[in-house]
């Protein structure tokens, strides 16, 4: 394992929207139920992935749901699970976190989103501009985390007002989960760095992403605080170049100009500057979508969010992930199509080549031979696992 990166935490994710082996089509989706999503959990919590990401939104299964679910049949993976200012009263939203933080056994991590999409704003019942959404998701975390922290909360603000609040049940993690949060615009940043933990881009091209994380560690030195960074990517990796890059272009073959103009019609109606940034490098268009080396922006062509891909062979992958560490960025939240494939071939081909801070599964010591010395299947064998004794 290389030594020479500082370590880094892996995520996957838990695609509550669907999956399936292309974009922009039905051919090949799949029906995401709860026994998918548990596999796909399963998998991730098996191969030592750090944690998992849950989507938010009217076109996803609720998270809260679907990591409760989820997490009793899981060991050590934590689940980052949205909170929605303005959606959400932070004294309900801090109650919810609490349990769910002690029902998973500290495994909770919250992730706060403030909505970029106007439309669906306004079917959710939010009817506020830009700038008045960062306004309440300030006073939203104020409230928030002076309530996880475990203080009686008296707080009256433009927006919210509380009186006497208290959790009775504290969660699990001291003060609270570790709090995530992206906004590339002057007012989310500004939320940023006053009140979470850890800030998250979009897998723009690492020049793009330097410039981010400066920007963002110096206005958190201004408020004298510190930040940790994290960065959304998708990942195509294979044994070869040549097929990772197959992969890719098979990934978006069934995708017409009218799924891709569509798609990018909705895109250019959200208030969103991380979505304006992501649709940006490609410009809905086919012919440029390697925006830096191995780094391709073809599933932001039919998909809001994360747009971006590392493609390649397992050595690529790492040295691009590698050249993002360098950056500041320490947590890498993942996901590939079909999410249950790709898991296993980023964590079985790319894991053993990063420096992680968590554990993953172990190399097999040695071949699994038969009786007359031929190769059975792999050289994988069970662990030996003893009855305790009374």
């Amino acid at each position: 394992m290389s030594t020479s990166s500082p370590s880094a935490n892996i995520l996957w994710f838990i695609p509550t929207h669907g999956d399936g082996r292309y974009l922009g089509t039905s051919t090949g989706g799949r029906d995401v139920n709860l026994a998918y999503m548990r596999q796909i959990a399963q998998a991730a919590d098996e191969l030592g992935y750090y944690g998992v990401l849950l989507p938010t939104g009217r076109s996803c299964e609720d998270s809260w749901i679907v990591a409760s679910a989820l997490a009793p049949a899981t060991k050590r993976l934590r689940y980052l699970v949205a909170v929605r200012p303005g959606l959400q009263s932070p004294a309900v939203a801090a109650r919810m976190t609490a349990t769910l933080d002690r029902i998973s056994d500290g495994r909770l991590l919250v992730n706060i989103v403030t909505g970029g999409d106007p439309v669906e704003n306004k079917g959710d019942g939010i009817f506020l501009s830009h700038g008045e959404r960062y306004e309440i998701t300030r006073e939203f975390l104020a409230i928030y985390r002076e309530l996880l922290a475990g203080h009686t909360v008296n707080y009256k603000g433009k927006h919210l007002t509380v009186e006497d609040g208290k959790l009775l049940f504290a969660p699990v993690q001291e003060g609270g989960p570790p709090l995530f949060f992206g906004g590339s615009s002057d007012a989310g940043i500004d939320v940023a760095v006053q009140t979470v933990d850890k800030y998250l881009t979009w897998g723009e091209p690492p020049a793009e992403v330097a410039e981010k994380v400066a920007r963002v560690r110096a206005a958190a030195e201004k408020a004298g605080r510190k930040l940790s960074f994290g960065i959304r990517l998708h990942v195509i990796v294979r044994e070869t170049n040549e097929e990772a890059w197959r992969a890719a272009d098979d990934l978006i073959r069934h995708v017409s100009d009218d799924t891709i103009a569509a798609a990018q019609k909705i895109f250019a109606r959200m208030d969103s500057e991380g979505q304006r940034r992501m649709s940006e490098l490609h410009g809905g268009r086919r012919d440029k979508l390697e925006i830096s080396p191995n780094l391709w922006a073809g599933v932001g062509l039919v998909r809001g969010g994360a747009g971006t891909a590392l493609v390649g062979d397992p050595q690529t992958v790492a040295a691009r992930i590698k050249e993002y560490q360098a950056l500041g960025i320490d947590t890498f939240i993942l996901s590939g199509y079909p999410h249950l494939e790709e898991a296993y071939r980023f964590a079985e081909l790319v894991f053993p080549l990063l420096s992680l801070s968590h554990t993953t599964i172990a190399a097999p010591s040695k071949v699994n031979t038969g009786p007359f010395g031929e190769t059975i299947a792999n050289d994988v064998r069970p662990v030996l696992k003893q009855a305790a004794q009374s």
